[in-house]
Protein backbone atom coordinates (compact mmCIF):
# COMPACT_ATOMS: atom_id res chain seq x y z
CA UNK A 1 0.00 0.00 0.00
CA UNK A 2 1.07 3.57 -0.68
CA UNK A 3 0.85 4.53 3.00
CA UNK A 4 3.80 2.25 3.69
CA UNK A 5 5.74 2.77 0.47
CA UNK A 6 9.45 3.46 0.69
CA UNK A 7 8.94 6.70 -1.25
CA UNK A 8 6.51 8.03 1.34
CA UNK A 9 8.69 7.01 4.27
CA UNK A 10 11.70 8.67 2.69
CA UNK A 11 9.63 11.76 1.93
CA UNK A 12 8.57 12.04 5.57
CA UNK A 13 12.16 11.49 6.73
CA UNK A 14 13.43 14.16 4.34
CA UNK A 15 10.83 16.72 5.45
CA UNK A 16 11.75 16.10 9.09
CA UNK A 17 15.44 16.57 8.27
CA UNK A 18 14.64 19.77 6.35
CA UNK A 19 12.57 21.30 9.15
CA UNK A 20 15.21 20.34 11.71
CA UNK A 21 17.88 22.07 9.60
CA UNK A 22 15.74 25.20 9.20
CA UNK A 23 15.08 25.30 12.95
CA UNK A 24 18.83 25.24 13.63
CA UNK A 25 19.40 27.89 10.98
CA UNK A 26 16.88 30.16 12.72
CA UNK A 27 18.45 29.49 16.12
CA UNK A 28 21.87 30.51 14.77
CA UNK A 29 20.33 33.66 13.27
CA UNK A 30 19.13 34.44 16.78
CA UNK A 31 22.67 33.93 18.09
CA UNK A 32 23.84 36.53 15.57
CA UNK A 33 21.48 39.22 16.87
CA UNK A 34 24.38 41.65 17.27
CA UNK A 35 25.09 41.50 13.53
CA UNK A 36 23.02 43.37 10.96
CA UNK A 37 20.16 41.08 9.82
CA UNK A 38 21.00 41.67 6.14
CA UNK A 39 24.51 40.40 6.80
CA UNK A 40 22.97 37.20 8.18
CA UNK A 41 20.78 36.98 5.06
CA UNK A 42 23.92 37.24 2.93
CA UNK A 43 25.64 34.32 4.65
CA UNK A 44 22.49 32.20 4.47
CA UNK A 45 22.09 32.87 0.73
CA UNK A 46 25.75 32.63 -0.19
CA UNK A 47 26.10 29.27 1.60
CA UNK A 48 23.39 27.79 -0.59
CA UNK A 49 24.48 29.56 -3.79
CA UNK A 50 28.09 28.33 -3.42
CA UNK A 51 26.87 24.74 -3.59
CA UNK A 52 23.96 24.76 -6.05
CA UNK A 53 25.42 27.07 -8.72
CA UNK A 54 28.41 24.82 -9.57
CA UNK A 55 26.06 21.82 -9.48
CA UNK A 56 23.74 23.55 -11.96
CA UNK A 57 26.66 24.21 -14.30
CA UNK A 58 27.85 20.60 -13.98
CA UNK A 59 24.37 19.19 -14.67
CA UNK A 60 23.68 21.82 -17.36
CA UNK A 61 20.59 23.03 -15.52
CA UNK A 62 19.39 26.36 -17.00
CA UNK A 63 20.80 29.27 -14.99
CA UNK A 64 18.83 32.04 -16.71
CA UNK A 65 15.58 30.20 -17.34
CA UNK A 66 12.69 31.14 -19.63
CA UNK A 67 10.54 33.31 -17.35
CA UNK A 68 13.27 35.80 -16.42
CA UNK A 69 10.90 38.53 -15.22
CA UNK A 70 8.84 36.33 -12.90
CA UNK A 71 11.91 34.46 -11.69
CA UNK A 72 13.42 37.82 -10.75
CA UNK A 73 10.21 38.92 -9.02
CA UNK A 74 10.18 35.66 -7.06
CA UNK A 75 13.80 36.23 -6.07
CA UNK A 76 13.25 39.81 -4.89
CA UNK A 77 10.08 38.99 -2.97
CA UNK A 78 11.77 36.00 -1.33
CA UNK A 79 14.71 38.19 -0.33
CA UNK A 80 12.50 40.84 1.30
CA UNK A 81 10.52 38.14 3.12
CA UNK A 82 13.69 36.48 4.43
CA UNK A 83 15.18 39.82 5.48
CA UNK A 84 12.02 40.77 7.38
CA UNK A 85 11.95 37.34 9.03
CA UNK A 86 15.57 37.55 10.21
CA UNK A 87 14.83 41.02 11.61
CA UNK A 88 11.94 39.52 13.56
CA UNK A 89 14.05 36.61 14.82
CA UNK A 90 16.52 39.08 16.30
CA UNK A 91 13.71 40.93 18.12
CA UNK A 92 11.31 38.30 19.50
CA UNK A 93 11.40 34.61 20.59
CA UNK A 94 11.76 31.92 17.91
CA UNK A 95 8.39 30.23 18.43
CA UNK A 96 6.18 33.28 17.82
CA UNK A 97 8.35 34.48 14.91
CA UNK A 98 8.05 31.16 13.08
CA UNK A 99 4.36 30.73 13.97
CA UNK A 100 3.29 34.06 12.49
CA UNK A 101 5.30 33.46 9.33
CA UNK A 102 3.53 30.13 8.90
CA UNK A 103 0.29 31.85 7.90
CA UNK A 104 1.98 32.63 4.57
CA UNK A 105 -0.11 29.94 2.79
CA UNK A 106 -3.25 31.80 3.90
CA UNK A 107 -2.17 34.79 1.86
CA UNK A 108 -1.15 32.54 -1.02
CA UNK A 109 -4.75 31.30 -1.17
CA UNK A 110 -6.01 34.87 -1.61
CA UNK A 111 -3.33 35.66 -4.20
CA UNK A 112 -4.03 32.43 -6.09
CA UNK A 113 -7.69 33.41 -6.33
CA UNK A 114 -6.82 36.88 -7.63
CA UNK A 115 -4.00 36.04 -10.03
CA UNK A 116 -4.20 32.32 -10.86
CA UNK A 117 -8.00 32.13 -10.81
CA UNK A 118 -7.89 29.12 -8.49
CA UNK A 119 -11.08 28.07 -6.76
CA UNK A 120 -11.11 27.96 -2.95
CA UNK A 121 -13.46 25.79 -0.93
CA UNK A 122 -15.55 27.27 1.88
CA UNK A 123 -13.88 24.90 4.33
CA UNK A 124 -10.49 26.35 3.36
CA UNK A 125 -11.59 29.87 4.30
CA UNK A 126 -12.75 28.54 7.67
CA UNK A 127 -9.39 26.84 8.25
CA UNK A 128 -7.52 30.01 7.37
CA UNK A 129 -9.67 32.01 9.80
CA UNK A 130 -8.66 29.57 12.55
CA UNK A 131 -4.99 30.21 11.77
CA UNK A 132 -5.44 34.00 11.66
CA UNK A 133 -7.30 33.89 14.99
CA UNK A 134 -4.31 32.02 16.39
CA UNK A 135 -1.99 34.83 15.24
CA UNK A 136 -3.93 37.49 17.10
CA UNK A 137 -4.30 35.31 20.22
CA UNK A 138 -0.53 34.82 20.15
CA UNK A 139 0.05 38.56 19.74
CA UNK A 140 -2.22 39.37 22.67
CA UNK A 141 -0.78 36.67 24.92
CA UNK A 142 2.94 37.32 24.38
CA UNK A 143 3.92 40.86 25.39
CA UNK A 144 7.41 40.33 23.95
CA UNK A 145 5.91 40.72 20.47
CA UNK A 146 6.08 44.47 19.89
CA UNK A 147 4.11 46.21 17.13
CA UNK A 148 7.05 46.60 14.75
CA UNK A 149 8.04 42.94 15.08
CA UNK A 150 4.42 41.87 14.58
CA UNK A 151 4.09 43.95 11.40
CA UNK A 152 7.43 42.69 10.07
CA UNK A 153 6.35 39.09 10.72
CA UNK A 154 3.06 39.69 8.91
CA UNK A 155 4.94 41.31 6.01
CA UNK A 156 7.19 38.26 5.79
CA UNK A 157 4.13 35.98 5.84
CA UNK A 158 2.35 37.96 3.10
CA UNK A 159 5.45 37.77 0.91
CA UNK A 160 5.80 34.04 1.61
CA UNK A 161 2.27 33.72 0.26
CA UNK A 162 3.32 35.63 -2.85
CA UNK A 163 6.34 33.34 -3.25
CA UNK A 164 4.14 30.24 -3.03
CA UNK A 165 1.87 31.67 -5.72
CA UNK A 166 4.79 32.48 -8.02
CA UNK A 167 6.36 29.05 -7.48
CA UNK A 168 3.06 27.41 -8.46
CA UNK A 169 3.10 29.49 -11.64
CA UNK A 170 6.78 28.83 -12.39
CA UNK A 171 6.87 25.18 -11.30
CA UNK A 172 5.78 23.62 -14.62
CA UNK A 173 8.00 26.00 -16.61
CA UNK A 174 11.32 26.10 -14.72
CA UNK A 175 13.70 23.71 -12.97
CA UNK A 176 13.42 23.86 -9.16
CA UNK A 177 17.10 24.79 -8.79
CA UNK A 178 16.70 27.63 -11.29
CA UNK A 179 13.96 29.11 -9.10
CA UNK A 180 16.02 28.65 -5.93
CA UNK A 181 19.12 30.13 -7.58
CA UNK A 182 17.29 33.35 -8.46
CA UNK A 183 16.25 33.61 -4.81
CA UNK A 184 19.84 33.18 -3.65
CA UNK A 185 21.23 35.71 -6.15
CA UNK A 186 18.58 38.29 -5.27
CA UNK A 187 19.34 37.80 -1.57
CA UNK A 188 23.09 38.17 -2.08
CA UNK A 189 22.77 41.30 -4.22
CA UNK A 190 20.07 42.82 -2.01
CA UNK A 191 22.13 42.25 1.13
CA UNK A 192 25.16 43.97 -0.39
CA UNK A 193 23.26 47.28 -0.44
CA UNK A 194 23.59 47.26 3.36
CA UNK A 195 27.27 46.35 3.46
CA UNK A 196 28.06 49.69 5.13
CA UNK A 197 26.30 48.38 8.25
CA UNK A 198 28.21 45.09 8.36
CA UNK A 199 31.13 44.13 10.55
CA UNK A 200 33.58 41.26 10.57
CA UNK A 201 32.33 38.19 12.48
CA UNK A 202 34.13 37.65 15.77
CA UNK A 203 35.21 34.37 17.36
CA UNK A 204 32.43 31.76 17.26
CA UNK A 205 30.39 34.00 14.96
CA UNK A 206 32.45 32.63 12.07
CA UNK A 207 31.18 29.16 12.93
CA UNK A 208 27.59 30.39 13.18
CA UNK A 209 27.61 32.18 9.80
CA UNK A 210 29.12 29.13 8.07
CA UNK A 211 26.59 26.80 9.69
CA UNK A 212 23.71 29.09 8.70
CA UNK A 213 24.65 28.60 5.05
CA UNK A 214 25.06 24.84 5.50
CA UNK A 215 21.78 24.35 7.39
CA UNK A 216 19.98 26.55 4.85
CA UNK A 217 21.30 24.38 2.03
CA UNK A 218 20.38 21.14 3.81
CA UNK A 219 16.88 22.42 4.49
CA UNK A 220 16.39 23.60 0.90
CA UNK A 221 17.60 20.36 -0.68
CA UNK A 222 15.73 17.96 1.60
CA UNK A 223 12.53 20.02 1.43
CA UNK A 224 12.58 19.95 -2.36
CA UNK A 225 13.34 16.24 -2.44
CA UNK A 226 10.57 15.46 0.06
CA UNK A 227 7.91 17.08 -2.13
CA UNK A 228 9.27 15.18 -5.12
CA UNK A 229 8.86 11.81 -3.38
CA UNK A 230 5.32 12.17 -2.04
CA UNK A 231 2.24 14.28 -2.66
CA UNK A 232 1.74 17.60 -0.87
CA UNK A 233 -1.37 16.38 0.94
CA UNK A 234 0.73 13.85 2.87
CA UNK A 235 3.98 15.74 3.28
CA UNK A 236 2.97 19.35 3.98
CA UNK A 237 1.68 18.84 7.56
CA UNK A 238 5.10 17.55 8.62
CA UNK A 239 6.60 20.93 7.72
CA UNK A 240 5.09 22.35 10.89
CA UNK A 241 7.48 20.22 12.93
CA UNK A 242 9.84 23.17 12.47
CA UNK A 243 7.84 25.02 15.12
CA UNK A 244 8.13 22.10 17.53
CA UNK A 245 11.89 21.99 16.97
CA UNK A 246 12.12 25.78 17.38
CA UNK A 247 10.21 25.73 20.67
CA UNK A 248 12.52 23.01 21.99
CA UNK A 249 15.71 24.70 20.81
CA UNK A 250 14.54 28.05 22.12
CA UNK A 251 13.82 26.56 25.52
CA UNK A 252 17.10 24.63 25.73
CA UNK A 253 19.53 27.21 24.35
CA UNK A 254 17.77 30.55 24.88
CA UNK A 255 15.60 29.89 27.96
CA UNK A 256 12.54 31.00 25.98
CA UNK A 257 9.31 30.13 27.77
CA UNK A 258 5.72 30.69 26.63
CA UNK A 259 2.37 31.04 28.40
CA UNK A 260 -0.37 28.48 27.85
CA UNK A 261 -2.40 31.06 25.92
CA UNK A 262 0.55 31.82 23.61
CA UNK A 263 1.03 28.08 22.99
CA UNK A 264 -2.71 27.81 22.28
CA UNK A 265 -2.37 30.56 19.67
CA UNK A 266 0.53 28.70 18.01
CA UNK A 267 -1.51 25.48 18.07
CA UNK A 268 -4.42 27.20 16.33
CA UNK A 269 -2.06 28.42 13.61
CA UNK A 270 -0.76 24.91 12.99
CA UNK A 271 -4.23 23.32 13.13
CA UNK A 272 -5.67 25.88 10.74
CA UNK A 273 -2.87 25.55 8.20
CA UNK A 274 -2.74 21.73 8.35
CA UNK A 275 -6.52 21.47 7.93
CA UNK A 276 -6.24 23.83 4.98
CA UNK A 277 -3.94 21.34 3.26
CA UNK A 278 -6.51 18.57 3.63
CA UNK A 279 -9.45 20.83 2.76
CA UNK A 280 -7.71 21.90 -0.45
CA UNK A 281 -7.23 18.26 -1.46
CA UNK A 282 -10.78 17.25 -0.53
CA UNK A 283 -9.66 14.88 2.25
CA UNK A 284 -8.91 12.43 -0.53
CA UNK A 285 -6.68 9.41 -0.16
CA UNK A 286 -3.19 10.18 -1.46
CA UNK A 287 -2.30 8.61 -4.78
CA UNK A 288 1.05 7.17 -5.65
CA UNK A 289 2.86 9.45 -8.05
CA UNK A 290 6.05 7.44 -8.63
Amino acid sequence: MYLFSSELLRGILYILIATFAFAWMNLLAKYLSEMHPLQVVFFRAFGTFAFIFPYMLYKKIPVVGKEVFWLSVRGVIGFISLAAFFMVIQRIPLGPAISIRYIGPAFSVVLAVLFLREKVKTLQWFCLLIAIAGVFILKGADFRIDEISFLLALLSAVLVGAVFTLVRYLGPKEHALTIINYFMIASILGSLFFIGHWRMPLGMEWTWVILIGIFGLIGQVFMTRAFQLADTNTIAPFKYMELVYALGLGLIFLDEEHSYMALFGMLLIIVGMVLNVYAKNGMQKPKEEN
